[in-house]
């Protein structure tokens, strides 16, 4: 048995799912080969084969049917690309990126291919397609000088200018019919164009082949927009970086840098890769790949991405993922891949489309026929009227119309950090009833704040100055809380000497003469310190899900510090959002029941607390089973098998691998009014889809009725069909605009 094999090719030309099913159905009829996987939004075709098949008849195959074909060499192994959110260190990732060459100029076809909904690269008067169009649109009106100069040659000069436009769109048409698929767009525009001329109609067939060009350019300009939406992200990567060694630093190509390498940042430069702050601390300005308006202070340990904007001053920064597996690289990469991931309704538009295109050929060729040998109608009449309605029926717009929404949806909702893992997922996501939360650091900051001092004969300052001290060398996330809650307040820290942990009870110091104590509450208790008023204080700080530490001065009580992992800023207005969209909220979460019912009251969402990983997941198959369509939102490994469960599975950015891998979307910014915002956009996508699909069959229907009337002909046939497309295409692209 021959060994099994894989190649990989980059095809020009090919921008639609229709492009994708010819190229499929073509090769596949090949013999040797196994599997196919053409990928439209990456412009590329991978072939599993047996080792026997002859690779060159392939390549002779998909350059027939109008493509450019040109050989990926390198390894193309399967991969399973998945979520992750910027800050994490991914060296440990080895991933083939050859895919991510955006900008290559055999994309472009080797010949014009009559159906692209593609970016044309450069002007659209430059490319092949716009080249063609220009000299059909040329022919056409040389025809109709020549016709009104000589009337007697006109329908030859009309002939002749069909030709011009129609050979190259018949040449396909035919190669493609041989290839498997007969019902293309092109051998229905052939049909009409050819049987146009042998009804004696040459000009109105000069004219519809020039329209359809001109039709088919259009779509083309404005479809490649959702794909230039997302590509122009990589514009924001520099080049170049500053690589710093030895205390030198010399220009490198940005591609080449390794994980671990240090870069030198300056201020207003943009930063080349993703990595964590050595040294330095400055405004990192977000807005070119978040949308955020303001800067974020960020300093050493801070996790930066590439394509942010360094603010006031330079920094030192060690790069954390290869140029292929950045940020900005891996949301691309998503969202290429999620495209290829159809929705139900694509998957049922395709099914529709395989059936409608037959049926249309079928109608036509009665209309054309059965009145005059049943009605004695005129032929040249009937056989016009069946042309037409060939031309009506294209299944472009039709085709078109889901497609081009998701691409742009999910475009729109990477720019803005939605990130969801293919078609299916953005339809579903608009009709989640229930979303489960994670507390935290999914709607809380995952981190202890300082919420409350209070202070006994001392100052707050004092107090929190004193405690500072002796949390200094500490690496508690209580220790750190106070820590930033002193440097924020600028409160003094003198230095401290004879600092020691007492384990399980807390620190102790001196300072200035002073003897410092910072204590658990039960460990203050044994000292006898506590008053019974200062205790009451203890348990209703307590009952507010906050834990308290206690600082003796000298062996007396001096104040309370109270910490608690508080609430995101915007979590109760995503909250908020949510219930007002209809959809129900719950948190689950491991967490102490009185911590949880303290945050739940303060977000006003229902709490179910203490739960482990099953918990969760069993609790997510009971709202599945009263009828709920449940989203699960989470950042934690203990949330992976309830984001699995859920019917979507939303991964909060910041989060860890696990939950980012198991999830099929990503809340990148880590906002909880960003669940609300992708739920939206779901919702917003699906409507664009019925307005598309409205329009294709509407516009339809109507030019079927006026042409079997003889209100219309071909012209507006064929207005009808590329004005469909062309509209679906343009209300597809406003769901690139932000709702504001």
């Amino acid at each position: 048995m021959a060994e099994a094999a894989q190649a990989k090719y980059r095809v020009g030309g090919m921008d639609c799912a229709s492009c994708a099913a010819k190229i499929d159905t073509a090769v596949r009829r090949i013999a040797g080969v196994e599997d196919v996987s053409v990928s439209v939004t990456s412009g590329t075709m991978t072939i599993r084969h047996d080792g026997t098949s002859d690779l060159k008849a392939i390549e002779k195959k998909v350059t027939g049917l109008g493509y450019s074909v040109v050989p990926m060499h390198g390894k193309t192994p399967n991969h399973d690309h998945t979520l992750h959110a910027h800050g994490h260190d991914h060296a440990g990732h080895h991933h083939d990126h050859s895919d991510h060459e955006h900008a290559h100029p055999e994309r472009e076809a080797a010949e014009l291919h009559g159906h692209d909904h593609g970016s044309l690269s450069g002007s659209w008067w430059q490319s092949k397609k716009g080249r063609l169009t220009i000299l059909s649109g040329m022919a056409l009106v040389a025809a109709y000088v020549v016709g009104h100069l000589m009337p007697g040659i006109a329908p030859y000069a009309f002939i002749a200018a069909t030709l011009i436009g129609l050979a190259p769109i018949a040449r396909r048409a035919v190669m493609a019919a041989l290839a498997g698929t007969p019902f293309s767009i092109e051998m229905l525009m052939t049909i009409a164009a050819t049987g146009a001329i042998i009804i004696h109609a040459a000009e109105e067939a000069a004219a519809v082949v020039f329209l359809f060009l001109v039709g088919e350019l259009l779509e083309g300009i404005a479809a490649g927009k959702a794909r230039a939406s997302i590509q122009s992200l990589t514009a924001l990567v520099p080049k170049s970086a500053l690589l710093d060694e030895a205390g030198e630093t010399r220009e490198v190509p940005a591609e080449s840098l390794a994980v671990g390498s240090i870069i030198l940042v300056r201020p207003g430069d943009r930063i080349s890769a993703d990595g964590v702050i050595v040294s330095g601390e400055s405004a990192i300005d977000e807005a070119p790949v978040t949308g955020e308006s303001v800067p974020v202070r960020k300093a050493a340990d801070d996790a930066v991405f590439a394509g942010t904007v360094n603010g006031d001053a330079a920094l030192r920064i060690r790069v954390t993922a290869a140029a292929a597996d950045n940020t900005i690289a891996r949301v691309v990469k998503l969202v290429e891949e999620a495209q290829e991931s159809k929705a139900p309704t694509e998957r049922f538009i395709d099914r529709f489309s395989r059936y409608y295109t037959p049926g249309v050929v079928v109608v036509a060729a009665l209309v054309a026929i059965l009145p005059p040998l049943l009605a004695g109608g005129a032929w040249d009449e009937w056989v016009y009227k069946g042309l037409a309605i060939l031309l009506i029926g294209c299944p472009c717009a039709l085709v078109i119309s889901t497609p081009a929404a998701i691409a742009a949806s999910l475009s729109a909702g990477a720019r803005r950090g939605l990130l969801m893992k293919g078609g299916a997922v953005l339809e579903t996501l608009g009709k989640v009833t229930a979303v489960a939360l994670d507390k935290t650091g999914t709607l809380t900051e995952g981190k202890p704040r300082v919420t409350d001092i209070v202070p006994f004969e001392r100052t707050e300052a004092q107090v929190l100055s004193r405690a500072a001290v002796l949390e200094r060398s500490s690496s508690h996330p209580l220790a750190l809380a106070i820590l930033e809650r002193a440097k924020n307040d600028k409160v003094p820290v003198p230095p401290a000497f004879e600092v020691e942990a007492v384990p399980g009870k807390g620190m102790t110091g001196r300072v200035g003469g002073e003897e410092l104590a910072l204590l658990s509450p039960a460990a203050a208790r044994l000292t006898g310190a506590l008053t019974a008023e200062q205790d009451e204080q203890i348990a209703a700080l307590n009952e507010q899900g906050k834990t308290v530490s206690v600082l003796l001065i000298n062996g007396k009580v001096a104040g309370l510090i109270a910490m608690r992992d508080e609430p995101r800023e915007d979590a109760r207005t995503g909250l908020r959002a949510l219930t007002d969209a209809g959809v129900r909220t719950l948190m689950l979460t491991g967490d102490n029941e009185r911590t949880a019912r303290a945050i739940g009251e303060q977000l006003g969402i229902d709490v179910r607390a203490e739960l482990m990983p099953e918990d969760k997941q069993r609790i997510v198959g009971e709202l599945k089973r009263e009828g709920f369509l449940v989203a699960k939102v989470g950042d934690g490994i203990n949330d992976a098998p309830a984001l699995a469960a859920a019917d979507v599975g939303i991964a909060m950015g910041g989060g860890t691998d696990v939950a980012l891998e198991t999830a099929d979307a990503a809340v990148l910014h880590g906002r909880v009014g960003d669940v609300a915002a992708m739920i939206a956009l779901s919702r917003r996508t699906m409507r664009n889809i019925f307005e598309n699909i409205t329009i294709a069959l509407g516009l339809k229907v109507v030019f079927l009725v006026t042409t079997i009337v003889g209100i219309t002909g071909l012209w507006p046939a064929i207005l009808a069909d590329t004005g469909a497309t062309v509209l679906v295409t343009i209300n597809a692209l406003r769901l690139l605009q932000p709702v504001r």
